[in-house]
């Protein structure tokens, strides 16, 4: 029986785990006994088949993954993941936030966030020959970062030569290995049916990560092409997209211990990250991020009154800083009382022994751990500087600003050479953020954005300060917060940017408009664009050096894996991939042992009246009654709500089928417990669970409550 390359394993070298691993589909016939032991009933090479069943019905949004559900392009997601549709959609006198929506027909559904797309991979091609082929050692980082790029643009340009497909290479172990990604693309998505946030969102900010949980986390996307079945920009004359494939729905659900599966698209681990990394990270990036983020959030807070305009205009953005600074909480917690630091530390010293141990491994990776901390080092000395800039961008004034003069200087420039995000393919997608932007902006928060983070810009030693913005708010000599304030209202006051109309025309105008413009967000990002272009140039400088030491360094790490029979999967990074496991429930704390199901009577039992526990009247009625309808489970007495699985996930996932051991629909996974969230990071067997709503749940919601019987009989129910 092969063992895995599990973390607990990487950083003790003690112990194997059957559940952990995000594996790529090719990878699967490698680990084909551990998947039929865990219970899967398909042939697992049939998880190879990227047009086959059930691959074929996955899809991501670029963000959250999701899965056709019809053949009629019904997608299913996590609520969490058509929340800024919702919310898109939403005004203070029509709250669909609040309320709920229900399409009840194909000409009810609403267009999505503008840029929402839908994404079906049909092909993964390894092309790491192809980008290796144009580097050599004698290149400078630039150089060598330049040349990836070049080459990776090449490839997308040439498989994206059918404009209905979108294209990426993907680095997997630092760069050691690359592969081109080829997405049929979706452009007219519509929003089809979400539940009210008090049952999408049940529990809010207080439950999440935690367990015992009871939230009905769902919403659902129709996918729509042209006539002719061609992806389409949104027209009222375009018809819903009839994929391949799609998952059947099993409403009996799962019991305890059955096998599960979740096909997605999780974002990004850095479970191969070295130990000068990880104390970095946890000691001083993450305690920052998060006061940053709390910030901002209570910034918001202040400064928007529950339900008004501008409170919904931040609702996903509200949703999106308090999920990560909660995330980031628990990170801290669990490195602080765990030992992933040194077990780290361990791994690369049994590691350094090993090399070592044999001349010729010596030669090939002697230099590598010790080149690669050296080169991080320098990253990290601009860090605190990186980190305020970044969240100075939530101000969309000095975003938008920075991004359309980038774009006109982009422009100029032969399409291969522009930066990603400034191609012919960014366009659509670009000019759609745009107009996005008054949906999502307010001046008087926006503002109170920049002076928050300024201060902390103010407090990094001048070395760290651009010279450029310190001397557009004279602020260069000495900082007076009254001044700054005091000129950052007359630019909100004189700013056109905030009108769509300006955003869309400034597109096409070329750089020495930009320079004659008066508006000051523009001439803002005219004095600071040169030196923010060094800033620029000296990390790809520094990434370009990387790149030749990180790879080398994984490269050593999974022949060390290999030596001992121990398959690798690669780190999370947006694509497709397979975690497997089964329901199961776990010991948070000694003397606690949680159980893998949760109940509709836990939603009453938590009820408050008060958001996030304010549960719909409707539906409380519902269950005091006990009207289960056919959605009961015998052995609970009560419909499930939410249960808890094995499976190795993280951002990304969210929205992704959770399937039984026929592949079918069985839920859809939406967050992990508290005490997992570090497992980014490092898994941990007895601690690490996922979180599934039910599709008993969903159903029951959907015909009890929000009569959305027309979707019911859309999907394909089996028992």
């Amino acid at each position: 029986m092969k063992k895995f390359a599990s973390l607990c394993f990487a950083l003790a070298s003690t112990v194997t785990i059957a559940d952990e691993g995000m594996w790529q589909p090719h990878q699967l016939p490698s680990i084909a006994d551990k998947l039929v032991d865990a219970g899967l009933k398909l042939d697992p090479s049939s998880l190879t088949d990227l047009t086959g069943f059930p691959m074929g019905a996955i899809v991501s949004l670029g963000g959250c993954t999701a899965s056709f559900v019809s053949d009629k392009g019904l997608v299913a997601t996590n609520h969490h993941c058509v929340y800024g549709s919702v919310q898109y959609n939403s005004t203070e006198d029509n709250n669909l936030l609040k309320n709920g929506f229900l399409a009840k027909s194909f000409k009810d559904e609403l267009p999505a966030t503008p840029g929402s797309r839908i994404y079906v991979t049909e092909e993964i091609t390894p092309v790491t020959k192809i980008i290796n082929a144009a580097l050599n050692s004698n290149m400078t980082g630039a150089q060598r970062y330049k040349s990836i790029e070049h080459s990776s643009k090449s490839l997308v340009a040439e498989c994206e030569s059918d404009s209905k497909y979108r294209c990426s290479v993907v680095n997997f172990h630092g760069g050691l290995e690359y592969y081109l990604f080829k997405q049929l693309t979706i452009r007219d998505v519509r929003l089809v049916h979400a539940p009210a946030s008090s049952i999408g969102k049940y529990g809010g900010d207080i439950d999440n990560w935690m367990w015992p949980r009871h939230t009905g986390d769902y919403g659902f996307y129709r996918a729509y092409v042209g006539k002719d079945g061609q992806p389409a920009d949104f027209n009222v004359d375009n018809v819903p997209y009839e994929p391949k494939h799609h998952l059947k729905v099993n409403k009996n659900s799962v019991d305890e211990d059955d096998y599960i599966m979740v096909l997605g698209y999780p974002g990004r681990t850095n479970r191969y990250r070295t130990a000068f990394e990880v104390e970095n990270q946890f000691t001083w990036t993450y305690p920052q991020a998060k006061a940053y983020r709390e910030e901002i959030i209570e910034l918001i807070y202040d400064n928007s009154a529950p339900g008004s305009d501008v409170r919904i205009k931040y609702e996903s953005t509200l949703a999106s800083l308090a999920n990560y600074a909660k995330n980031y909480g628990s990170m801290i917690e669990s490195y602080n009382k765990g030992s992933t630091l040194t077990r780290k530390q361990l791994l690369e010293s049994s590691l350094s022994n090993w090399i070592d141990s044999d001349n010729a491994r010596k030669n090939k990776y002697g230099d590598a751990l010790k080149g690669l901390n050296n080169l991080i080092q320098q990253d990290q000395q601009s860090q605190a500087r990186d980190l305020i800039l970044g969240y100075i961008n939530y101000s969309k004034m000095f975003s938008t600003a920075n991004r359309l003069y980038r774009l006109s200087l982009e422009n100029k420039k032969p399409n291969i050479e522009r930066k990603s995000g400034y191609q012919e393919r960014d366009i659509a997608r670009f000019e759609q953020s745009m107009k996005a932007v008054n949906r999502r902006y307010d001046a008087d928060i926006d503002k109170k954005i920049i002076l928050a983070m300024f201060k902390h810009y103010m407090q990094l030693p001048k070395s760290q300060r651009l010279a450029s913005l310190d001397a557009f708010f004279n602020v260069d000599k000495n900082y007076n917060q009254q001044q700054f304030q005091a000129k950052l209202e007359k630019m909100y006051q004189t700013t056109k940017l905030s009108e769509q109309s300006n955003r869309i025309a400034w597109m096409s105008k070329a750089p020495l408009e930009f320079t004659n413009s008066d508006d000051p967000f523009i001439q803002l990002a005219i004095a600071t664009h040169a030196e923010r272009m060094n800033i620029e140039e000296a990390s790809e400088e520094l990434a370009g050096n990387i790149q030749s030491y990180r790879p080398k360094y994984m490269e050593a790490l999974i022949a060390y894996f290999n030596s001992q029979d121990l398959p690798v999967y690669a780190d999370a990074n947006s694509t497709l991939r397979v975690t497997y496991g089964n329901v199961k429930g776990y010991s948070p704390q000694d003397g606690l042992v949680a159980t893998p199901f949760t109940t509709i009577e836990g939603i009453v039992r938590k009820d408050t009246g008060i958001s996030p526990f304010d549960a719909p009247k409707k539906q409380l009625a519902l269950i005091k009654e006990k009207q289960y309808g056919e959605y009961s489970k015998q052995d609970l007495g009560s419909v499930p709500v939410n249960f808890l699985g094995t499976l190795d996930i993280t951002g990304g996932n969210s929205g992704s089928p959770t399937l039984n051991d026929k592949a079918e629909f069985v839920g859809l996974v939406f967050d992990g417990v508290y005490e997992s969230i570090i497992g980014d990071w490092d898994y941990d067997t007895k601690l690490n669970r996922s979180i599934h709503v039910d599709i008993k749940y969903m159903l029951w919601v959907m015909e009890h409550v929000d009569g959305a019987t027309n979707l019911i009989e859309e999907m394909d129910i089996v028992e």
